[in-house]
């Protein structure tokens, strides 16, 4: 402003000056006032910038269904984008019934990891957070819950479907009787101590998620007792006895009523003590964007299912048809696509080799037609083997059977018939064009013994033999060089 201040001055020196122009002193004035504006402007713009940096935004996300790998992508990403645009908490907004184990590890992974205070609220009213949910619950800085929603139900499933793991301890094995002298001589048989019900693997998925979600009630000061009954014996709290067993850490109504109970608490993340000042702070939203709409559709094992089909398919009439590259582009994309879902999804390997089996015997009653032994054994394998397909007992994560009876018909329809069919017109003699004069029979019009006239079809052509031919014999075409036969003697 100083060097404005001595542009502006006048002095003797510019009034003596005999190159001085009166229109200077405009140019001058514009000058400096296009300064002070400038200035003006910079002004305003670092005090909205400063605002922008002193502001806080709290960030929101729903959840709501089952947990699988899209829902997964989808917090981990946002989470991340939130710890980029340093926000002052990220709330968790659930209602779900549960979902897979990776899934929800990689979730819980990144909320450990996370330098913003993750909160995670079961709501609205009637919602829940069920198996999986309990664990992002209890992994959450902060667990709240709306009135009216519950927790807990938190056994694993059984690996490949059934019922649930029968839980250690629960049931101890009948006693065995023993032998009179048994007893000791003390008139009493002496009685063995109760074994754990389920097989070696049922007790050790047990033991492995008493033992995570143990560690994260520890970690966050929860309730490590309910903990343990929650996965052992599926136990279920209502939001008001969760809190009073200190499995959360507050109930609130809603999203705002929420923000105000958290304003001024002060949460540990990552070993350091953080306030939050949630005052005046700005809700941002999370909306679900193209990827996770994308990995929502994929990965449902229905969809994942028909690409993988549609892709084997595809190949399938490209190998037949070659030189199309529509079905062989179609079945390439689906198969991609496919194999991406099912990486992320719990695939049985069984159940993927049956189907691929059945598909393999159902081609090869196509190219072998016989008694229907093959087509009706790779109908059975395809069935079987898209029903173990997804190794989990979800109903969310399971193929629809409709589904499967639906491409189990289609396929021994496609492979039998149209298949069949394509192969016998592969097989079959040519009609029209050059091809098909090659073993035709034609008739010998003069005696020769290298080249001369024969009779095909009414027309006279010029045919060659390596046999000597006598006129009126029959002969047969074995090929065409330009109009010129070759022929052998018919036997």
């Amino acid at each position: 402003m100083a060097s404005v201040r001595v542009i502006g001055v006048r002095t003797p020196l510019l009034q003596e000056n005999a190159c001085y122009d009166p229109g200077m002193r405009d140019l001058v004035r514009e000058l400096r006032r296009t300064v002070w504006i400038a200035a003006g402007l910079a002004a305003l713009l670092c005090s909205g910038i400063a605002a922008h940096a002193d502001g806080k935004s709290v960030w929101v996300l729903d959840l709501n269904g089952p947990i699988g790998p899209a829902s997964a992508d989808y917090l981990i990403s946002n989470l991340q984008d939130a710890q980029d645009a340093d926000a002052a908490l990220f709330v968790v907004q659930l209602d779900t019934p549960g979902g897979l184990d990776h899934s929800m590890r990689d979730m819980i992974k990144a909320i450990l990891a996370s330098k913003v205070p993750v909160v995670t609220y079961v709501a609205p009213n009637g919602s829940r957070a069920a198996s999986a949910g309990t664990y992002l619950l209890y992994a959450s800085h902060v667990a709240a819950m709306a009135p009216a929603t519950n927790v807990g139900s938190s056994t694993p499933v059984s690996i490949g479907g059934g019922s649930p793991f029968p839980m250690p301890g629960s049931a101890p094995r009948p006693e065995q009787p023993q032998p009179d002298d048994a007893s000791g001589g003390d008139g009493k048989q002496d009685q063995a101590p109760p074994q754990p019900a389920g097989s070696t693997m049922e007790r050790k998925v047990i033991n492995d998620a008493v033992a995570y979600i143990q560690g994260l009630a520890e970690l966050r000061g929860r309730n490590k007792e309910w903990a343990e009954k929650t996965v052992r014996d599926a136990a279920n709290l209502p939001a008001s006895e969760a809190l009073a067993a200190n499995v959360i850490d507050l109930i609130a109504t809603d999203l705002d009523d929420l923000l105000s109970r958290l304003d001024g608490r002060q949460i540990n993340v990552e070993g350091a003590t953080v306030t939050l000042d949630l005052k005046g702070a700005e809700i941002n939203r999370v909306v679900p964007g193209w990827r996770y709409e994308l990995l929502a559709l994929i990965t449902d094992p229905n969809v994942a299912y028909i690409l993988l089909l549609i892709g084997i398919y595809g190949l399938i009439l490209e190998f037949y048809h070659p030189g199309t590259a529509v079905p062989g582009v179609i079945g390439v994309i689906c198969l991609l696509l496919a194999g991406y879902a099912l990486q992320m999804l719990p695939v049985n390997y069984a159940g993927l080799a049956l189907i691929l089996v059945g598909i393999g015997l159902m081609v090869a009653e196509a190219f072998t037609p016989g008694f229907g032994v093959m087509g009706i054994g790779g109908a059975i394998s395809f069935v079987i083997g898209s029903v173990i397909l997804m190794d989990t007992n979800l109903p969310a994560y399971q193929i629809s059977l409709p589904i499967i009876a639906a491409f189990a018909a289609s396929s021994v329809v496609f492979f039998l018939f149209v298949i069949g069919a394509a192969v016998k017109a592969r097989g079959a003699k040519i009609v029209t064009g050059r091809e098909s004069m090659i073993g035709a029979c034609v008739e010998v019009m003069e005696d020769f013994a290298q080249r001369g006239l024969v009779r095909l079809h009414g027309e006279i052509w010029q045919a060659a033999s390596r046999t000597p031919l006598t006129k009126g014999t029959k002969a047969r075409i074995v090929a065409i060089d330009d109009l010129v036969l070759t022929i052998e003697p018919q036997e």
